[in-house]
């Protein structure tokens, strides 16, 4: 196009040429006039070897393009002590200080995850301890209960009561009243052959060992809490005053001394060593079923 209208104005009217001309005015100043002149053809050879002027523009931003626009870096868009300069990528359009921003950007993402994991593994780690903690105080209060079952346990086990006679059959029941006894019967009869082993039913102290009356032979063991049990009719003796027995331990034997029709044990219960209560009842008390 810039070479066609060249050519136009060089075959046409031509470039016009412009003079001055000084001329003096009445006042002595200088007045000084424009004047111009063509001249055909003269301009149109200058012109004619240049590219157009969209030509020229292509160019130059090919030229942009591979040598890469420059943009200045500021202190205040990148963390530097100094501004500089750096070069915009042709291929991609990016910059460095682009790049920085995006990996700034990045880095505070991966600093927000990373305290926002921080936090999690301290709360978790929180309620695992208190968790732990919750666990040991009710293994502590277990490990309590069973103590205290296994003291009570060894209490029982401690005062726990047997059977007097290991074979036996019961003649005489507490209360019975008959012609063959002075009053009503205030105990239990263990019938059983002569030689018999007797058993202290409970642990105790031998406090009384002799023969008594109607009672025949008899020893007396006293309990913990005063209960003296009494033992009738034996043949002979298997332990002494002051002896400390155990629940089973052997401390005589079946005989038929005293007032009797036959060989058993008088079983006798008298709690703080007062009158007589039901041995059966009491036997029972004590989880067993004379």
């Amino acid at each position: 196009m810039g070479n066609h209208r060249a050519d136009r104005r060089g075959t046409g009217r031509g470039p016009s040429e412009t003079t001055l001309k000084a001329t003096s005015s009445a006042g002595g100043r200088r007045k000084v006039e424009k004047t111009s002149s063509r001249r055909s053809g003269s301009r149109g050879p200058l012109f004619r070897g240049l590219p157009s002027a969209p030509i020229l523009l292509g160019v130059t931003a090919l030229a942009v393009s591979a040598g890469g626009a420059v943009t200045a870096a500021s202190p205040g868009l990148v963390n530097s002590q100094s501004s500089g300069i750096s070069q915009a990528s042709a291929l991609s359009g990016a910059s460095d200080v682009s790049r920085v921003s995006l990996l700034q950007a990045r880095s505070a993402a991966i600093s927000r995850d990373s305290r926002r994991d921080a936090l999690a593994d301290s709360s978790d780690k929180q309620l695992v301890a208190q968790a732990e903690q919750q666990a040991e105080q009710h293994n502590a209060a277990l490990a309590s209960l069973a103590k205290q079952a296994e003291n009570q346990a060894a209490k029982i086990a401690l005062n726990q009561w047997v059977l007097p006679v290991d074979s036996y059959h019961l003649t005489a029941r507490f209360g019975e009243c008959s012609t063959l006894w002075a009053s009503c019967h205030t105990g239990l009869d263990f019938a059983a052959p002569s030689g018999t082993p007797i058993h202290s039913v409970a642990n105790g102290v031998v406090t009384s060992v002799g023969y008594d009356g109607s009672y025949g032979n008899k020893t007396v063991v006293t309990l913990d809490d005063g209960t003296e049990l009494w033992y009738c009719h034996q043949t002979s003796y298997a332990v002494s005053v002051g002896d400390t027995v155990q629940a089973g331990e052997t401390i005589g034997y079946i005989g038929a001394t005293g007032n009797v029709t036959g060989p058993h044990l008088h079983l006798e219960v008298r709690p703080g060593g007062g009158d007589p209560v039901d041995p059966y009842q009491a036997l029972v008390v004590h989880g067993l079923q004379p």
